[in-house]
């Protein structure tokens, strides 16, 4: 494996023990390794710098042998080179993914411990004081105060799984166009990048649909109108159409209904119905547990087509998981969720929007360049820590400010992505090099918004910071309050 060395054998003459304090690449003290980790290796100035004591030398990203690092802070990320890297062939061994639906809500990640590689060295442990005045030490505290807890996991997953099965039960036992309808777990929580509490689901209905005939509406190529090539005699779908067009705004009317009346035949749960949101795919159900967990169901139609021509450039990971994971992934259904498009102050009821969050669920769990990235014995990458704490940033960000109102975490979610094509090494996200990493995502992040460019990673030409989505003095706000955070050690983040 690369980075492994073997261990030096013992020598045999008694010397006295001599205490070092270990230093990573910033002065800092470095940070304790963990179970299951390939140990971090010791940074380590040029002897010319430590002889002189020069409190000015910059800290360098090391890359290992035939790697590019990512650019320290002050090498600032463009926003329009997000997918630009040379592209690399991809592994022969690597196998197709298998489909990515769950059932049931998984009950929390293992706890068994990785194994540390034979041979390998391990990066000596820093005391928690040394660490706890450091940048590094700050965000990996936040890290752990934003892990849930395994025994609140159970809890709200059983609760959660019991309510969603009951819902799927009724439905296949009645008569109704949503008979056919399969669950498919989506969002933060079942890509394990969920924070603070598992206190909010979404979870897919889908339901397979006969050979459908897509228009594209607009010119961001998200949205289009559904027809049927063909209708079969007695196609409950039928019921929903609007001329030759399948109206999203009265199946989703249809499929709240249902939900509504199922909901108060649960009588062991307190669970009720939120009101309908303007625009929004999903029927949002309200859990008392007693604790609150909000569910979204969201409707969506599975095309087993090929994937619309707006996708054809989308997906940019031939140089970072592989050209045979891409046409893979490609081969897989896409999804249609009745989010409507906007005119001007109201939404076109007939419209259907593309997803691909089944896909990105997919590539959060299976996101290093290396197989066994993250894996159990494996080494570990801080990318879905980026991410988590990008997440956190803007959470606390929006409670305090309505100014925010309109971004949300997909947007960083779709930023990371951008990144993670961006440096697919994982050399680049050294567990280490947490601070460095996290500053160069947020550069990145605050480029976007300068440049007003965050494109769709599925849809190359819809921009989800375009001046029609969002204005452009929210930007400029946020663009402050990162700036303001990141310059005063984000004091936020103390707001627990």
């Amino acid at each position: 494996m690369e980075g492994q060395r073997e261990r030096p054998p013992a020598s045999r003459a008694k010397k006295p023990a001599v205490k070092r304090t270990t230093t990573d690449h910033n002065g800092t003290v470095g940070a304790p390794s963990h179970a299951g980790n390939c140990g971090p290796q010791r940074g380590a100035r040029s002897r010319r710098a430590k002889r002189d004591g020069d409190p000015t030398e910059k800290p360098r990203t090391r890359a290992r042998p035939g790697q590019a690092s990512m650019p320290i802070t002050d090498q600032r990320s463009s926003a329009t080179g997000a997918a630009g890297v040379a592209e690399q062939p991809a592994s022969p061994e690597l196998q197709p993914p298998a489909h990515p639906e769950a059932p049931e809500v998984a009950r929390g990640p293992s706890r068994r411990r990785g194994a540390r590689s034979v041979g390998q060295l391990g990066a000596p442990r820093a005391s928690r004081k040394d660490l706890k005045g450091t940048p590094e030490g700050k965000l990996k505290n936040v890290l752990k105060k934003l892990k849930l807890k395994r025994k609140e996991i159970s809890k709200a997953a059983d609760v959660v799984n019991e309510v969603v099965k009951h819902l799927l039960t009724s439905m296949k036992n009645r008569e109704s166009e949503f008979k056919e309808v399969q669950p498919l777990n989506t969002g933060s929580y079942y890509e394990r990048v969920k924070i603070s509490a598992p206190n909010e689901f979404d979870v897919m209905f889908k339901l397979a649909v006969p050979r459908t005939q897509l228009q594209e509406y607009g010119d961001t190529g998200a949205f289009y109108l559904v027809a049927f090539k063909r209708i079969p005699r007695g196609n409950p779908l039928s019921h929903f159409l609007e001329g030759d067009i399948l109206s999203a705004s009265k199946m989703l009317s249809k499929f709240r209904e249902i939900i509504k009346e199922e909901v108060k035949e649960i009588k062991d749960r307190d669970v009720c119905v939120e009101e309908e949101k303007p625009g929004s795919p999903a029927v949002t159900l309200l859990i008392r547990n007693p604790e609150e967990i909000s569910v979204d169901i969201i409707l969506a139609l599975e095309s087993k087509s090929s994937w619309p021509i707006s996708t054809k450039e989308g997906l940019p990971i031939k140089n970072w998981l592989g050209t045979k994971m891409r046409t893979s992934l490609r081969r897989e259904p896409f999804y249609l969720v009745p989010k409507n498009a906007k005119v001007g102050d109201s939404f076109q009821g007939k419209t259907w929007r593309l997803s691909f969050s089944h896909t990105e669920k997919y590539i959060l769990k299976n996101h290093g360049i290396e197989k066994t990235c993250c894996e159990v014995g494996g080494a570990k990458c801080c990318r879905k820590d980026c991410l988590k704490l990008m997440k956190y940033l803007l959470e606390q960000l929006k409670k305090e400010y309505q100014e925010l109102e309109a971004f949300c975490s997909y947007h960083v979610k779709t930023a990371i992505l951008h990144m993670w094509t961006k440096y697919p090494q994982y050399s680049q996200w050294d567990p280490k090099d947490l601070s460095s990493c996290f500053d160069n995502f947020l550069t990145f992040f605050v480029e976007c918004l300068k440049t007003e460019k965050l494109m769709h990673y599925f849809i190359p030409k819809f921009n989800l910071f375009s001046q029609e989505l969002i204005d452009q003095k929210s930007k400029e706000f946020l663009i402050r309050k990162i700036e303001y955070e990141r310059n005063n050690g984000f004091p936020i983040f103390d707001k627990f």
